[in-house]
């Protein structure tokens, strides 16, 4: 799998932690969903360890980022 799979993804995740920078959790959030659905696809198709280790970084971070919309979603109630 080439780099620009991952590029794609840092660019989609940087998008999301902007937006929650914003305090916008709205547009996090679906931003985060597309970037989601991006990562599982890379999920199905790599075979590499290394882009296993790769993509099992941006999960975890998503989770995070996922924690932070809910956390900002608590704070605009």
């Amino acid at each position: 799998m080439g780099n620009n799979k991952f590029t794609d993804l840092k660019k989609g995740v940087q998008e999301v932690i902007d937006l929650i920078a914003n305090r916008n959790a709205k547009e996090a959030n679906n931003k985060l969903v597309e970037v989601s659905e991006v990562l599982d696809e890379l999920l199905d198709y790599s075979e590499e360890d290394e882009d296993l280790i790769e993509i099992s970084k941006y999960q975890v971070l998503l989770n995070q980022l996922h924690q932070s919309i809910i956390s900002l979603n608590g704070q605009a109630n």
